[in-house]
């Protein structure tokens, strides 16, 4: 069946997953599998310990998934974070997909989830194919004009090539960024992780993965979301950040 969404906005169950009677639960699992985490269980079998114990259903074990990660893992990342004020001047590497979906998901309402290491991540996901939505134009430019307002020299956006329509939003970024003279390259990557953990640029993405392999790392998202998105429905797990 055709993708026909016109909105990245939240799941038709969301609001009863993730609203304000469901933060007490979903902290005391977080707390939980940040537990097992740091005593060396295994991301799958330690979720699995934890949403059977709290009865959580999918939707919310997704959320602790995304969100978590050890301490020896907070402490390793934020070594490598670089903020705001050491980007002048700069050029990035953004994980395209990574930062343009989670602006979309918060321009839309949909739920975002503040992690362990600070980072913000949704729970949308491309599945082989992107279609824009009704998002899209406002979260490029509103990550055009931070980046500008942070005086970056140059954006390296890096698109997965292997996903439908990833041309057609290259061209689209392209036109924007030419008209709005905004010093940015797209380029179609058949391996965007590949280049993200080994560049000695700073990069862009939540992608836990990633981070845990790159040497310099910016929490753009964070930094976007609640500074130009007011009406962002953000939750805290609970988690403790550095």
């Amino acid at each position: 069946m055709p993708d026909k969404r016109i909105h990245r906005g939240p799941h038709p169950e969301d609001a009863s997953l993730f609203g304000p009677a469901c933060v007490p639960t979903l902290r005391a699992a977080m707390a939980d599998y940040v537990w097992l985490l740091n005593r060396g269980y295994a991301d799958k079998s330690a979720l699995k310990l934890v949403g059977d114990h709290f009865s959580l259903l999918r939707r919310q074990r997704l959320a602790l998934m995304r969100s978590a990660c050890s301490d020896q893992q907070v402490r390793s990342r934020l070594a490598h974070r670089v903020t705001l004020s050491d980007l002048a001047g700069q050029g990035l590497i953004v994980d395209g997909y990574n930062l343009l979906i989670t602006l979309e998901a918060a321009l839309s309402g949909a739920w975002i989830f503040q992690g362990c290491d600070g980072c913000l991540r949704d729970l949308a996901g491309v599945h082989g194919t992107y279609r824009q939505v009704a998002e899209t134009m406002a979260a490029l430019e509103l990550i055009g004009h931070f980046l500008n307002e942070s005086e970056v020299s140059c954006v390296t956006w890096l698109m997965d090539s292997p996903v439908s329509n990833s041309g057609r939003l290259k061209t689209l970024m392209g036109q924007m960024a030419e008209e709005r003279r905004w010093p940015w390259d797209i380029q179609l990557s058949v391996n965007p992780d590949a280049q993200l953990k080994t560049t000695h640029q700073i990069i862009v993405t939540t992608d836990s993965v990633i981070l845990d392999h790159c040497r310099q790392w910016v929490n753009l998202a964070a930094d976007i979301i609640p500074a130009h998105i007011p009406h962002a429905k953000i939750v805290n797990l609970g988690c403790s950040i550095g």
